[in-house]
């Protein structure tokens, strides 16, 4: 079992990617980590002040809430996973900039499925999948 608390910034943005965008394209499992990169580097406490911390912060990304059944795969991930080997360079790449931001420096994103409060009046600077991301949310 994973316990997030031990785990580094490289390994919490791949299982929180993991997570949140599986089963979607590297373009789209890239912009989900893009989100938690620009998180963090907008410097708002509210956000977070670390990859760890933007991902671990409660009700932020669904599949760390508990009671999510995304959460429990999370914490049983086998980290020589196939699919989780991918994103994490995907995660790597990302933290150290090699990949580029396709989300237009979006902090927020949610599901196509869902209509979320928080996006009242406001339009998606891109759609990549399944996922519509926001540059313009405080």
């Amino acid at each position: 079992m994973v316990y997030p608390e031990t785990l580094d910034d490289v390994d919490v943005l791949a299982h929180t990617v993991y997570g949140e965008a599986l089963g979607e394209s590297p373009e789209g499992q890239i912009a989900v980590a893009w989100v938690i990169r620009n998180r963090v580097a907008k410097g708002r406490n509210y956000l977070g002040k670390t990859i760890k911390d933007v991902c671990l912060k409660p009700y932020q990304f669904s599949c760390w809430n508990l009671g999510d059944a995304n959460r429990q795969k999370l914490l049983n991930l086998q980290i020589d996973d196939k699919s989780y080997l991918k994103i994490r360079k995907i995660a790597e790449q990302v933290l150290n900039g090699t990949l580029p931001d396709n989300t237009k420096g979006s902090i927020h994103y949610h599901a196509n499925t869902i209509k979320p409060d928080w996006k009242k009046g406001k339009a998606p600077v891109v759609t990549i999948g399944n996922h519509l991301f926001y540059n313009d949310i405080d």
